[in-house]
């Protein structure tokens, strides 16, 4: 006696060995034994043997229609048997029977289980729903096959194109476009990104790390909604100073200026004047949520996407002609010994005298300049000649400043290499497209006008970061247990020492209109002012206040993706600069090893690292002659061999120091649909500048 049985929803067939009230022992063909319960053996017959039922009985099945099938069954819950008898005939054969069950049981759509061997016709509703559904997958699945085979002949269909970004960085792997992308990378053995680029996806290289960013970044694009800019109020009170700003030429967010008064009379009261939009801009309104979104204005060679909106930002920014809302810390400094004897903060309007541009200020303003009255510059402007003794006086204090930060870091602060701008002639502020021509150029870290700016900037954050702490008011602080390697820079609300920058706390809050972190501080900062003790009881947030903590936390990441881009798109518009200029070969110094057996290099010339081979046992700060190989302006790789070495093997002095500044600005391509690494990076987020 033969049976046939269900097990773990398979069908199978054997010899039965013995049988019991509830279960049997069933040999199958294979020789395997296994105890089956009575409740799901379905058949049991004689002939023929169990292999050949079970393929006679599959064979059956295949001819069985299913749209007929279920018209002759019946509507209450019935067995295989009896389907088989209505659709084949009163005599229905063991062979028919076994077919019956197979296609009831393969056909779910139309036939749900009812329990063993039993069955229920589907409503008829439910029935064309679910063959439509099956239609539709049919079709999804032919569709992607077209899509795939498109890919695979180098076209790119326009449903793929249109997800371009989301396939690569953010892909739904149950998207037809996605599995089309997959199963033509498969069939061609080419890469996703490789194979798109064949198929002209990619119109355009800066395109693609644009939208990138945007699909990342900002989803919803970049356009701010329909705001009224909130007025600062009218009863502050007109400071008597005449400030003056020292930014770049390409700035507009323009977030601090400074004063000087009481020169030559022994003390002088140096007043840092910080944008203070956090006057009107309250927390949770409409305008707050837009910056809390954004986070930090985005910077890129030829364009930034800001914070705030531009209504916002032309009310409170600090241009010269006009009396500006600001948060000013007044330091008191003895003029002779630069010892700083007070501070206070005022909640003020600023009259703003000037806009200085140290792009166009730093030939003139040089250390011999400040510091000998004889020294003079043809085409000096009135308003910086007039300003000379103050300058002077602020260049000699930022010296001191730097000399007491340095002497807590342990060690000077080293600037190695120069900072580098990028203008991209053709664009006019507006939108890149990545067909401009881009100029380089560079300006000495640590410059007069720089070094004055961020020694104001470092007095005020540790000033008002202390004065928060002394009065229990919680802020967003940034630190450094130690400079030790590996010791990184931290966001918290605690003010600690930050070791790098040789303060014993540090706060950020002299960019409000660029940076979200700086608008929160701001606000603390106003509360502190206002209430002095009782500041803690009415400032916007409280100490150990979780809302704070999402602020840190979601700035961090989104600096972070800021940076990278901006550095990323440094990079492809230097690539770029090596273009235009037919560059075939660069000076470069080599200052760490780099995958592969490679080693890196940094171009002397231009703001570009890269791996080169040939390096090898060559020390660190080795000056080479390198040829460039072929350029990637996708994954932003470019790759050398070394031609000569220029030094001697005794040139080798300052390496270590070199070496020191470069742990932390290691550039490189960035990887597609991975990760991104720092391209040649802009100044670290603990730059000096404010």
């Amino acid at each position: 006696m033969h049976a046939l049985f269900e097990e773990a929803g398979k069908f199978m067939a054997g010899r039965i060995l013995s049988e019991a009230e509830s279960s049997a022992q069933v040999e199958l063909d294979s020789g395997k034994r296994v105890k089956v319960k009575a409740a799901n053996i379905l058949l049991k017959f004689e002939k023929p043997a169990p292999a050949e039922l079970v393929a006679q009985a599959q064979a059956m099945a295949e001819t069985i229609e299913l749209d007929l099938a279920w018209e002759f069954a019946p509507e209450d819950d019935f067995g295989f048997a009896d389907l088989a008898r209505d659709y084949f005939s009163e005599n229905a054969t063991l062979v028919q029977q076994a077919g019956a069950l197979f296609r009831l049981y393969e056909a779910p759509h139309y036939f749900r289980r009812a329990g063993k061997g039993r069955f229920k016709k589907a409503p008829a509703e439910i029935l064309q729903q679910a063959l439509a559904a099956i239609e539709k997958k049919k079709a999804v699945l032919a569709q992607i096959d077209e899509w795939a085979a498109a890919l695979g002949r180098g076209e790119c269909p326009q449903p793929i194109r249109e997800q371009l970004y989301k396939i690569l960085f953010k892909p739904d792997k149950n998207a037809p476009e996605y599995k089309a992308v997959v199963e033509a990378s498969r069939a061609t053995h080419t890469a996703p990104l490789d194979l798109l680029q064949k198929a002209g996806a990619i119109d355009s290289a800066y395109q693609f790390h644009w939208k990138r960013f945007l699909f990342e970044n900002f989803p919803k694009g970049t356009g701010f909604p329909n705001l009224a800019a909130p007025q600062p109020p009218d009863d502050l009170p007109l400071a008597d100073v005449q400030a003056y700003s020292i930014d770049d030429s390409q700035t507009t967010e323009i977030d601090d200026a400074l004063s000087v008064q009481g020169l030559g009379t022994g003390t002088v009261v140096l007043g840092i004047h910080i944008a203070a939009p956090g006057l009107a801009v309250q927390p949770g309104s409409a305008i707050d949520q837009v910056g809390r979104t954004r986070l930090s204005t985005v910077y890129m060679p030829g364009y930034k996407i800001t914070m705030l909106p531009d209504e916002v930002v032309q009310i409170y920014t600090l241009d010269e002609g006009r009396a500006n809302p600001a948060v000013s810390l007044y330091v008191t400094i003895n003029e002779d010994t630069l010892e700083i004897q007070s501070t206070e903060t005022r909640l003020e309007r600023v009259p703003v005298a000037a806009n200085l541009r140290h792009d166009q200020l730093d030939h003139i303003v040089t250390e011999a300049w400040l510091t000998d009255p004889g020294v003079q510059v043809e085409g000096t402007p009135e308003e910086l000649a007039v300003r000379r003794a103050e300058l002077s006086f602020l260049f000699r204090l930022a010296q001191s400043l730097k000399a007491q930060r340095e002497i807590v870091r342990g060690k000077p602060e080293n600037f190695n290499r120069p900072d580098y701008n990028f203008r991209l002639v053709g664009n006019d502020r507006g939108e890149p497209n990545g067909s401009e021509t881009v100029q380089i150029t560079t300006r000495r870290r640590g410059a007069p006008l720089d070094l004055i700016v961020a020694e104001a900037a470092i007095v005020a954050n540790s000033t008002w970061g202390a004065w928060m702490a002394e009065l229990g008011v919680p802020g967003i602080y940034r630190s450094q247990a130690s400079m030790a390697p590996g010791v990184k820079v931290r966001m918290g609300t605690k003010a600690l020492p930050h070791a790098g920058i040789g303060v014993k706390c540090y706060s950020w809050a002299t960019s409000p209109l660029r940076r979200y972190t700086d608008l929160v501080n701001q606000w603390q900062i106003i509360a502190c002012a206002r209430h002095g003790k009782t500041a803690a009881l009415a400032a916007p947030f409280k100490p150990k206040d979780a809302d704070l903590f999402s602020i840190i936390s979601s700035f961090d990441a989104a600096y972070s993706a800021y940076n990278g881009y901006q550095a990323g798109m440094e990079r492809f518009w230097t690539l770029k600069y090596v273009q235009q200029h037919g560059l075939t070969e660069l000076t470069a110094t080599v200052f760490k090893e780099g995958p592969g057996g490679s080693f890196l290099v940094r171009a002397d010339d231009i703001p570009l690292v890269f791996p080169v081979l040939g390096a090898q046992n060559l020390p660190r700060g080795a000056r080479l002659r390198v040829k460039l190989g072929e350029i990637d302006e996708i994954t932003l790789d470019i790759h050398g061999t070394v031609l000569e070495r220029l030094d001697s093997d005794a040139a080798e002095a300052g390496a270590d120091e070199a070496a020191e500044e470069d742990e932390d600005t290691v550039a490189g391509p960035i990887a597609i649909a991975v990760d991104v690494n720092e391209a040649d990076a802009p100044a670290s987020a603990d730059n000096l500048t404010p």
